[in-house]
């Protein structure tokens, strides 16, 4: 919200050299990295990939917008296939701890942020808005585990190599957790404490939000396998042996 000039810049500006740097070099398949949050105010929930696209923010626009340039692209081309998986909020780390999330500056997401209070790198947890029309008033996320976001990559990638064909499908586990809650499951996983700071709602930012996986689950034959417990034990397993991130 506060610089969409560099997130168009990046996002369309440079998926657009991408797409002429794969016309050169006949590149004919793409997975991309689209998002959730290309839906919008959710009309009904779960969110299906006929949801109305409706951004209220300048990251989603710019995922709609390079989904755009890929459907014409596709249609330009009738040898150029693309997968286009919208992501719910990825969360969690490799299982063996080598391998984790390490923003720099204040993360942006929920999980990072969580790890770096319980490791006492912050002091609190920041919880935007504890007034949302949900159960406990904070906001409701699908949180994906990474491990089955990358299984999901891979998935697509086969499906484009026997099918030739594009897709859009969401990439989520098809439930809904509060932040509190996932406060609360890490403090299980971590044994400590998560303070909480409670904040204004952030712009930009919706009270609920989930995916319908059905046709990932039909058409990739992939669903989620891992849950809320196993993203937090692997993000404080991560943490924990990287307390400052990576050296």
């Amino acid at each position: 919200m506060e610089k969409p000039l560099l997130y168009y810049e990046n996002n369309v500006g440079g998926s657009i050299a991408l797409l002429k740097a794969m016309q050169a070099r006949g590149t004919k398949q793409m997975v991309f990295s689209s998002s959730a949050t290309v839906y919008g105010e959710p009309q009904a929930l779960p969110y299906t990939e006929e949801h109305r696209l409706n951004p209220i923010n300048p990251y989603g626009r710019n995922k709609v917008m390079v989904e755009q340039l890929l459907a014409d692209q596709a249609v330009a081309d009738a040898s150029f296939h693309y997968a286009a998986l919208r992501y719910f909020n990825p969360a969690g780390a490799h299982p063996s701890g080598r391998i984790g999330e390490d923003p720099r500056g204040i993360p942006n997401n929920l999980f990072p942020y969580i790890s770096q209070v319980a490791t006492g790198a912050r002091r609190a947890l920041r919880v935007w808005g504890n007034d949302y029309p949900t159960r406990d008033g904070s906001g409701v996320r699908d949180y994906i585990h990474v491990m089955d976001l990358a299984r999901a990559h891979l998935a697509a990638l086969d499906f484009l190599a026997k099918n030739r064909r594009s897709i859009i499908a969401n990439v989520g586990t098809g439930r809904g957790y509060s932040v509190l809650e996932a406060a609360q499951a890490y403090e299980k996983a971590c044994g400590r404490p998560i303070p909480l700071d409670f904040q204004p709602r952030r712009p930009g930012d919706l009270a609920e939000s989930y995916a319908d996986a059905g046709r990932a689950r039909r058409e990739l034959r992939w669903e989620a396998e891992l849950g809320l417990d196993e993203m937090c034990a692997d993000s404080w397993r991560w943490q924990s042996s990287n307390p400052t991130g990576y050296p």
